[in-house]
């Protein structure tokens, strides 16, 4: 193990666009780690996914923790300091999807309450920090690091059920940006991907899912909705040597269709 030196970690890399950037890096030479939470149900499928992984050569760690557990995250990183010897983590992906989908008022359904806002907003942007925090504080960070994180179009429109993804995804965008900012002297660079509407898991969750993905149909000029992989072709992009000046930024990665 001690023989590659650039590792991807994943937090969130079960599905959606967490999963297909832990392709897309492996297909590149990174060896991946993914920190998840599953069901147990859920395993046979997930593991699929991660055999087609390993099948084609690529190291790959997988973690069924609450990556929000202060506790668990520091036993994990003391663990992959361990697997990784004098290795680094080149890239951190931050694509965690926790939260609440309650809407502000209804007659008919229960409402968001301080507590949901607080469980999204610890999940979905806080945990970056956190993150980031403890791997620079370790020292587990390559001399060249690239964060990358995922936001999204509600970072400025509104629907029902919405709000407290929402907000996090502001305070996403705004910790992304100060990283950016007081790390660069260690030399890490992070960066935001606002990503089109993507049928993933998280996204069918979304009240009114359906309707979303129609009008961002109409929206496309480019006719589709944007994959998980075209997301992570512009994750692996920022991984590059040519990226190395962008930093502290929001990255539309949508085909268009935030143009009208």
């Amino acid at each position: 193990m001690t023989e590659k030196k650039e590792w991807a970690l994943i937090l969130g890399g079960s599905s959606g666009l967490g999963l297909a950037t832990a392709k897309k890096l492996a297909s590149h030479g990174y060896q991946i780690i993914v920190v998840h939470r599953d069901r147990r149900s859920d395993m046979p499928v997930i593991n699929a996914e991660f055999e087609e992984i390993t099948s084609k050569g690529a190291i790959l760690k997988c973690f069924n923790i609450d990556a929000g557990n202060a506790e668990k995250r520091t036993l994990f990183l003391e663990e992959i300091q361990g697997l990784m010897d004098q290795n680094k983590i080149k890239v951190l992906v931050h694509s965690i999807a926790k939260g609440s989908l309650k809407p502000m008022q209804s007659e008919s359904e229960a409402t968001l309450n301080h507590q949901d806002f607080q469980i999204t907003l610890n999940a979905m942007a806080l945990s970056l920090y956190d993150w980031v925090k403890q791997l620079h504080t370790m020292n587990l960070f390559a001399p060249d690091t690239r964060i990358i994180s995922f936001t999204s179009e509600g970072n400025t429109k509104a629907w029902p059920g919405y709000a407290a993804v929402s907000a996090a995804k502001v305070t996403l965008e705004a910790l992304s940006r100060n990283i950016a900012l007081e790390f660069a002297p260690y030399g890490i660079k992070a960066n935001c991907i606002q990503a089109g509407t993507t049928v993933t898991n998280a996204f069918t969750m979304i009240p009114g899912h359906e309707e979303l993905r129609k009008s961002a149909l109409v929206r496309n000029p480019n006719g589709r909705l944007t994959t998980p992989e075209d997301v992570a072709n512009v994750v692996y992009l920022l991984t590059t040597d040519e990226a190395k000046w962008i930093t502290g930024t929001i990255i539309i990665v949508d085909g268009g269709e935030s143009l009208r």
